[in-house]
């Protein structure tokens, strides 16, 4: 890509606004320099940055069993993540008991292709999401996170322990049993075992996250309901508290100084589509201090220009909520804003439509269209 000097548009810059030219230079923002674009009438924001996508799933194996070249899957993923202005993308890849492509074998399949993946424009790293009652895969899975060089954990408990208790046959388990590739009394068994071993896993997940986070991994948890659980993870080193599902963990999160990821399409619903806490309401509230993409990529834009259409947020505060605070969230200090020396990670965008013009990611185009490809091109 050519070095730029991208003048007329209103920049986002981490004291606000201007209208002062925005210069690219070998990946980089710098002082002065460039071939001169006209952007006027745009709106030029730092690149976005999810901590916490699974929408990856869909591109690497759009029907059971199709899961064959993963490459040509992250490619599309790729294109998708430049598309909504995504220059940072943290894809969520389980290691579950649900199997299939949220199993053991296929996180291990999942993380060697991404060590592969060339020509890709997007900065993507990984997040391995561990069951927590998974007792018998720690080794193998503390020997991936190694191996991969994996920067974010975060625990799950997704096992229906409810109706494991009481003794019940858990909801769905059939197919859930098919996704896993095995017939429902196996999975039931399988259930059951790890549910009867559960008074192991506190002991045994402290362990495991006190040498992960030796390694120097950052650590999160997932759905915390509680205020014993935000308290029982903090304790444990897991400082960020994905998706909370009640207003009492979230304040529990706030007031010890842990980091809260919230659900971008939540914001954009308008509430949870599992009945928990609306996460546009814990913004206004000053309980968020990163939104994520989820299930769906498109819903980080989308959630920001809600927050600001409803009055919420000013757009200099809410686009923070997508860039420069994940990106402090990861420790990832190179990105975020637009300051001198930063990556150029950008995106262009139309303010009347909130559609996405370009997306250059380390000061190269991952995704150019309309006019603005036209201002740029000439």
């Amino acid at each position: 890509m050519s070095d730029f000097r991208l003048v007329g548009a209103e920049v986002l810059r981490a004291d606000g606004f201007s209208d002062a030219p925005l210069s690219i230079a070998d990946g980089l923002i710098v002082a002065e320099g460039g071939r001169e674009v006209d952007l006027n009438g745009f709106l030029v924001l730092p690149g976005i940055v999810d901590l916490h996508g699974d929408g990856f799933e869909r591109h690497l194996a759009p029907r059971r069993g199709a899961i064959k070249d993963l490459a040509p899957g992250l490619v599309a993923t790729d294109a998708e993540l430049a598309a909504n202005g995504i220059t940072t993308a943290v894809l969520a890849q389980f290691w579950s008991w649900e199997g299939g492509m949220r199993g053991p074998a296929f996180a291990r399949r999942f993380l060697s292709a991404l060590d592969a993946a060339e020509a890709i424009g997007t900065d993507m790293l990984v997040q391995l999401r561990l069951e927590t009652h998974m007792l018998e895969d720690y080794g193998a899975f503390e020997e991936a996170v190694t191996e991969h060089d994996v920067p974010y954990v975060v625990f799950n408990d997704h096992l229906p322990h409810a109706a494991l208790a009481k003794g019940k046959r858990p909801p769905r388990l059939t197919g859930q049993a098919l996704k896993a590739g095995r017939n429902p009394e196996a999975h039931e068994a399988l259930l059951k075992a790890m549910h009867a071993r559960r008074d192991e896993v506190p002991e045994a997940i402290t362990r495991l996250a006190g040498r992960l986070a030796a390694r120097g991994v950052r650590l999160g948890s997932h759905d915390d309901a509680t205020q014993s659980d935000r308290l029982d993870w903090r304790k444990r080193g897991a400082t960020i508290s994905e998706f909370p599902e009640t207003r009492e963990a979230a304040e529990t999160a706030r007031s010890g100084g842990d980091a809260i990821v919230l659900g971008a399409p939540n914001v954009v619903r308008g509430n949870s589509h599992k009945g928990n806490v609306s996460a546009g309401e814990l913004v206004e509230e000053g309980l968020c201090d990163a939104l994520a993409s989820d299930y769906h990529y498109p819903a980080m834009k989308q959630a920001v220009l809600r927050l600001v259409s409803d009055g919420v947020v000013s757009l200099q505060d809410g686009w923070a909520l997508v860039s420069s605070k994940p990106a402090q969230v990861l420790g990832l200090v190179d990105r975020g804003d637009l300051a001198i020396g930063k990556r150029a990670d950008i995106v262009v965008i139309e303010p009347s439509t909130g559609r996405v013009g370009a997306t250059i990611s380390s000061g190269r185009f991952s995704f150019l269209t309309g006019e603005v490809a036209t201002r740029f091109i000439g």
